[in-house]
């Protein structure tokens, strides 16, 4: 049996998922989901560090005025620039260097 993480790791190994996608794909639901995946990522970057491996973030983006993010490890809430809702959420994968 796999832990939470480990599947995490696989997910990203074969392609790009956004919090909310490795949510389905893990069938979490709830309240505390998003962040808890999000404190996943923030461990999982450094065990594949150890393995040669990268955690590769593209950042959020707003869909309507297109400001892009700082790429990190966390879900933002509103455009500083135009103070929409409206976001792309980070994707994450996970790459050999």
């Amino acid at each position: 049996m796999m832990t939470r993480r480990q599947k995490i790791i696989k997910l990203l190994e074969e392609r790009d998922y956004s919090v909310s996608e490795l949510a389905l794909m893990l069938e979490m639901r709830g309240r505390g989901t998003k962040k808890i995946i999000l404190e996943d990522l923030k461990v999982i970057s450094n065990i594949v560090k150890r393995e040669g491996k990268v955690l590769l973030i593209q950042p959020a983006q707003c869909r309507k005025c297109g400001f892009v993010f700082k790429a990190e490890i966390k879900a933002p809430g509103k455009c500083p620039k135009c103070r929409s809702e409206w976001i792309e959420e980070p994707r994450f994968k996970i790459e050999l260097r």
